[in-house]
């Protein structure tokens, strides 16, 4: 058999996106994938109980709704069906209070009325906002740094003084953010929380407009989730491969890619294996794994090894899966529908939570998002039951415990069980006797979520900080912002490329475009004699 036009290495959803696109331009492609399942950070098992299906990592997917790159492959045809909670989010308080996101505009904002006057004109001019630039704002996030076309379409859309402001209003931290378009609560926390999805805290620059995006991909797309497990988005795009003739082993980990005369020309598999790449070799896994680990010492620039050594992780994640034996009982009515519940007691508690973590300390009282995957997706779990998921942060460098039973980053089973008894209080406090509900558990700590997927480096879920000191020309490093490497051939296309985190497929899609623009004399090398490869 001929030798594969593309080798991707590393089938989490970029990679898969990445052989997709190449597949459709009639390349063949051969993926390779270190576990014995496809899918990276979206995968499920029944490993809590074996009647509740659990995501092992992701598990809501607003972003893949709102990617053009994910609506074109047209996944529904390959099994994926997407379900709803009847409610986005809630964000529940100590006093029945409870602001709500819904993909009705106005029940979110009937839910932000109940904390100031106005808020709910308030969260209304926000989403018209979003409507007159949404398309437009989504091209310029899902394509190559600079996003020339949808940059231009949306400066024509919102001219020089618009544009600006839109601009700042991006740029802001949520804590400001909020403030300046709330005058209550509820608003400022749905802000807030949701650009804690990521590492951007109150006060970090960035923080309102992620916030911001990620409201408005609720209100627009919802947090939908695929029927019967994360897996399900893995399966319809690895049936899509293979129907156009691409290949998949898993199994199979990478250990070296091969250059010759400057050119990526191959991979080399732990057992020995040399498989030839006749085009391009495209990484997905995070750049400094990939210049670290699998590109040799002299084929990787000094200055971006200087850089790299600056690269900057997002926070580290406990995560906690519980098999419940009935639904989380919610003190606020607004909780009681929603697929994702934030646990916090307000913006302060917020800041204070990632004042602790930028000191490298254990929160003592952790901020939780927390999923309701039956709610969202009836087949999760038996009826009258409740799948279930929360996750935390905590600092990839742990310097002491802003609690008081000394944690320090051991992760052994006292340090998972502390951190979950932290979790659980928060989630009890407002739902008295949620604890007793409890089944089985099962505690995820940083070395357990980087031991299942390598691209998780310390728990790092989203590959890279999302501040704005590392996005666009500053992704993965100074300079870059675009999928191609300094070494012909070989293509970055995982999230620590530009845009970055989050299931979406848009670092894939943009590593494969680039290798099907190269010259073809500049993504052909010379024929090869490599060792057999035998998948």
């Amino acid at each position: 058999m001929s030798a594969p036009d593309a080798v991707v290495v590393g089938a989490g959803p970029n990679g898969l996106v990445a052989a997709n696109v190449l597949a459709d331009a009639g390349w063949r492609v051969v993926v390779l994938e270190a576990q014995d399942e496809p899918g990276g950070a979206v995968r499920s098992d029944r490993g809590v109980h074996p009647d509740y299906v659990h995501d092992l990592f992701s598990a809501f997917y607003p972003l893949a709704a709102a990617s053009p790159v994910i609506r074109a492959m047209r996944l529904e045809e390959y099994g994926l069906r997407w379900t709803h909670a009847p409610t986005v989010l809630a964000h529940p308080l100590p006093d029945g209070r409870c602001p709500v996101l819904s993909r009705d505009v106005r029940r979110t904002a009937a839910s932000l009325a109940g904390f100031a006057a106005g808020d709910d004109g308030a969260w209304e001019r926000l989403y018209r906002l979003w409507r007159r630039v949404d398309d437009d704002l989504l091209g310029c996030l899902f394509t190559p740094f600079p996003p020339v076309l949808s940059g231009l379409r949306l400066a024509a859309r919102t001219g020089p003084s618009d544009g600006l402001r839109l601009a700042r209003t991006m740029l802001l931290p949520a804590r400001r953010f909020g403030e300046e378009h709330f005058a209550g609560e509820g608003g400022r926390l749905l802000i807030a929380g949701n650009a804690l999805h990521a590492d951007l805290g109150p006060e970090s620059a960035l923080g309102g407009g992620f916030g911001w995006l990620m409201c408005m991909l609720g209100q627009s797309y919802g947090f939908p989730v695929p029927t019967g497990g994360a897996a399900g988005l893995t399966g319809a795009l690895v049936r899509r491969l293979r129907a156009r003739g691409g290949a998949l082993h898993c199994g199979r980990a990478v250990t070296r890619v091969v250059v010759r005369g400057g050119r990526a020309v191959a991979v080399r598999t732990e057992d020995g294996a040399e498989v030839p790449a006749r085009r391009a070799v495209l990484a997905d896994l995070p750049a400094p794994l990939l210049y670290g680990r699998l590109v040799a010492e002299d084929d990787v620039p000094a200055a971006l090894r200087a850089d790299l050594r600056r690269f900057h992780w997002d926070f580290s994640t406990v995560k906690v899966d519980w098999a419940l034996a009935r639904p989380i009982p919610w003190t606020a009515e607004g909780a009681h529908g929603a697929g994702t519940v934030h646990v916090a007691d307000g913006v302060d508690d917020l800041t204070r939570f990632g004042a602790q973590l930028a000191m490298g300390r254990v929160p003592d009282v952790p901020f939780t998002v927390l999923g309701q995957m039956t709610t969202a997706d009836a087949t999760r779990s038996p009826a009258g039951t409740e799948s279930a998921w929360g996750y935390t942060h905590v600092p990839q460098e742990i310097r002491g415990d802003a609690g008081d039973d000394g944690l320090r980053g051991r992760w052994d089973e006292r340090e998972k069980d502390v951190v979950a008894a932290r979790v659980e209080a928060g989630i009890e406090r407002l739902a008295p006797g949620f604890r007793a509900s409890i089944l089985a558990r099962r505690v995820l700590a940083p070395p357990d979520l980087e031991d299942r997927n390598a691209a998780l480096v310390g728990g790092a879920v989203n590959q890279g900080t999302t501040s704005l000191h590392q996005q666009l020309v500053f992704r993965p490093v100074p300079g870059t912002g675009r999928p191609r490497t300094p070494i012909r051939g070989l293509y970055l296309a995982s999230a620590t490329a530009h845009p970055g985190g989050g299931v979406h497929g848009a670092p894939g899609a943009n590593a494969a475009r680039a290798a099907l623009r190269a010259p073809r004399s500049a993504r052909s090398p010379r024929r090869l004699r490599p060792r057999p490869f035998h998948g």
